[in-house]
């Protein structure tokens, strides 16, 4: 099975009394592993990077690289360096320059690989993205994963641009969040990209059409429902799959009801995994839809 499918689940970080907690950090990455998912998004948006100063994104990576690991001390010194569970690590910004130095610092690590949106804020041109992305693409040793967010950057990658993009080795694959059935489906048909939705209530359509799998914010919730449902529609089983994401979709657009990762921490929090914290300018979700989540993790 490609690295690039199945159900990921971008990581959020866990705060207690203010500072990152390893501890909870720790125990949700074997918490997934355990579940099944196929990898771990370390430092997307759902992970509050913005929030994190360098020092604590590189403690946050390492924590997480570890616990995927299965937090074998002496991995470096038996030579194994391959995470047991595959971690691509977020790498944001608009400064390509600096963007490639990070990127060669990831290179010395057990990474399975960067995930990289447009250059936020600037807008550049399609042309300007392809060069982009191609010097980062260049700079590094693993796998690229591109992110089609428009509203959060402010700018869309063409089904040109995708295309283009894919012609190099290392952009393997297209975290999909653009909204656009046309160019999804491009991307599948043309079979170079593997095509991971990003939306996630977009998934199970993503998946019947021929995508990879997901990156899911929400299968931090019942993750192993969430695995089910990939390997029912991977292995053909349309009716099962059918049942499984009609059953999930309320718990769906319920965790996106208030900005992410709020509704997850909060959900995560009243199930005794973590604290309800978030760093400003992200707060903590209403009460009312805290009490929501409540009675839809019980359903």
């Amino acid at each position: 099975m490609p690295i690039f499918s199945g159900i990921w689940v971008p990581l959020i970080t866990p705060f207690a009394d203010g500072a990152v907690d390893h501890t909870a950090l720790r125990a949700l990455v074997r918490r997934y592993a355990d579940a099944g998912i196929a990898g771990i998004m370390a430092l997307g948006t759902t992970g509050e990077p913005a929030a994190l100063d360098a020092a604590e994104q590189d403690a946050v990576l390492a924590t997480i690289l570890d616990a995927a690991q299965g937090g074998r001390a002496d991995a470096n010194a038996s030579g194994d360096t391959r995470p047991a569970l595959p971690v691509v690590v977020g790498v944001p910004g608009n400064n390509t320059q600096s963007m490639r130095e990070r990127i060669k610092q990831l290179n010395a690590l057990p990474i399975a690989g960067v995930l990289m949106a447009a250059p936020y804020y600037i807008r550049p041109s399609q042309a300007g993205i392809v060069g982009h992305f191609m010097a980062l693409a260049d700079a590094s040793e693993q796998p690229v994963v591109l992110y089609d967010i428009p509203y959060r950057t402010g700018v869309r990658l063409e089904l040109d641009t995708l295309l283009t993009l894919a012609g190099h080795p290392r952009i393997q694959a297209v975290k999909d969040c653009a909204g656009s059935l046309d160019t999804t489906l491009a991307l599948i048909r043309d079979g170079r990209l593997h095509v991971l939705a990003g939306e996630d209530v977009q998934m199970f359509n993503t998946m019947c059409l021929g995508g990879s799998g997901a990156i899911a914010a929400s299968a931090h919730v019942w993750p192993e429902r969430f695995v089910a449902l990939y390997r029912a529609l991977a292995t053909g089983a349309l009716e099962e799959g059918r049942r499984i994401f009609h059953a999930l979709v309320p718990l769906i657009h319920a965790l996106f009801a208030e900005p992410n990762p709020a509704p997850v921490k909060a959900l995560l929090a009243s199930q005794g995994l973590i604290r309800d914290e978030l760093r400003l300018p992200m707060t903590r979700a209403s009460e009312t839809l805290v009490e929501r989540l409540a009675a839809l993790a019980r359903a």
